[in-house]
C-alpha cells in the first residue's frame, strides 16, 4: 500500500472460489472495498448474486464446481474476456466431514479430498496462464488442520496438509516468472462449516476440550482482514489468528502431544461416535451434495 493510503488492489481483478458464503463471501466484500474487481465462483448462484450486489465496484459471478477442469477453464476464459486480466486468485472453496474414519461415509470422505485438494489444484491450473501474464498472486487457503492433524478429521486434515504442500511446491516453480503463492492459515472461524460441525455433540465436546487457544471459535472479520493484508503484501504465509504464526516453529513436536490428548479424549466420546453425522457439514456442504445429486440425476444415474 502506498503512502497515500491507496491499496495496491485498486484496479486489479481478483477471483475468489467458494464465494457464496463464509470466508469467501467476506473476502469478496473486503477485496472489493480495497478497490478490486471481484469474480465470484461457487455452486450457489443466488447466494453469489446476493454477495455481488453488496460489493463496492464491478463484479460478476460464475457457477462452477472447482473439481471440474472443463468448467474452471471456461471460467478462467470468461473472467479474462469480461475483465481483461486476472491479478489475484484465492483458492478458498472447501468442504468438511467429521467422525471416525472406520465408519465414515466413503463418498463424503472422498469429496472432501476432491474439493479441497484437487479443486484447489484445478483452480490453480485453470488460472495460472492469466497469473503468469499479470505476474499475479495465488492465495491458497489452508488451515490449522495442516499444522496439527487431529482425530475425527482425517479427510479434512489430509486435504489441508495436501494443499499446504502443493502451494509450497508451486511457489518455487513459478517465483522466477513473477507469480507469488501464499498460504492462508485459519483456525476455527465462525462460518457455516464450523457451526455445522458443532451440531454434533461429540465433536463439539471434543473441540471444546482442546487447550486454549486452539478450541476457541474466532470471528471471521479480523481473520479475513489479515488475509486481505497478506494479499496486498503478496505474503508467502498469512495467519488469520495471531497465535497460528507461533505454531510453525514447534509443529514438529505437536503430533505426540496431540496423540496423547486425543487418545484420552477419544475414550470419553467413543461410545457416542456412531451418532455423528456422516455427510458434509454446514450449509456449504449441503449445497455441494445438492449440486452433485442434481448433476447425477441429469445424467440418468439417480432416480
Amino acid at each position: 500500500m502506498s503512502g497515500t493510503g491507496k491499496s495496491v488492489l485498486e484496479g486489479r481483478v481478483a477471483v475468489v472460489t467458494g464465494a457464496a458464503r463464509g470466508v469467501g463471501a467476506l473476502l469478496a466484500r473486503k477485496l472489493s472495498a480495497r478497490g478490486a474487481t471481484v469474480a465470484l465462483v461457487g455452486l450457489e448462484p443466488e447466494e453469489m448474486k446476493a454477495v455481488s450486489t453488496r460489493l463496492h465496484g464491478e463484479s460478476a459471478h460464475w457457477e462452477a464446481d472447482v473439481t471440474d477442469r472443463t468448467a474452471m477453464e471456461q471460467v478462467a476464459r470468461d473472467v479474462g474476456a469480461r475483465f481483461g486480466r486476472t491479478d489475484v486468485v484465492v483458492a478458498n472453496a472447501g468442504v468438511a466431514t467429521g467422525g471416525p474414519f472406520a465408519t465414515s461415509d466413503q463418498d463424503a470422505w472422498r469429496r472432501v479430498i476432491e474439493v479441497n485438494l484437487i479443486g484447489s489444484a484445478t483452480t490453480a491450473r485453470a488460472f495460472l496462464p492469466a497469473l503468469l501474464e499479470s505476474r499475479g498472486h495465488l492465495l491458497q487457503i489452508a488451515s490449522l488442520a495442516a499444522i496439527t492433524p487431529a482425530p475425527l478429521m482425517t479427510a479434512y486434515c489430509a486435504s489441508k496438509s495436501g494443499v499446504e504442500a502443493f502451494a509450497h511446491s508451486l511457489r518455487t516453480e513459478v517465483a522466477h516468472r513473477g507469480v507469488s503463492v501464499g498460504i492462508g492459515y485459519l483456525s476455527w472461524t465462525d462460518t457455516d462449516m464450523v457451526r455445522g460441525a458443532d451440531e454434533d455433540e461429540g465433536m463439539r465436546e471434543l473441540r471444546g476440550r482442546l487447550p486454549w487457544p486452539a478450541g476457541k471459535t474466532y470471528p471471521a472479520g479480523p481473520a479475513v482482514d489479515r488475509l486481505v493484508a497478506g494479499i496486498e503484501r503478496r505474503s508467502a504465509h498469512v495467519y488469520g489468528q495471531w497465535w497460528l504464526r507461533g505454531m510453525q516453529p514447534v509443529r514438529g513436536m505437536l503430533p505426540p502431544i496431540i496423540s496423547a490428548i486425543g487418545r484420552r479424549e477419544m475414550r470419553r466420546v467413543d461410545s457416542r461416535m456412531p451418532a455423528v453425522g456422516r455427510g458434509l457439514v454446514g450449509a456449504g456442504g449441503q449445497a455441494d451434495e445438492k449440486a452433485r445429486a442434481a448433476g447425477r440425476s441429469a445424467d440418468g444415474e439417480l432416480t
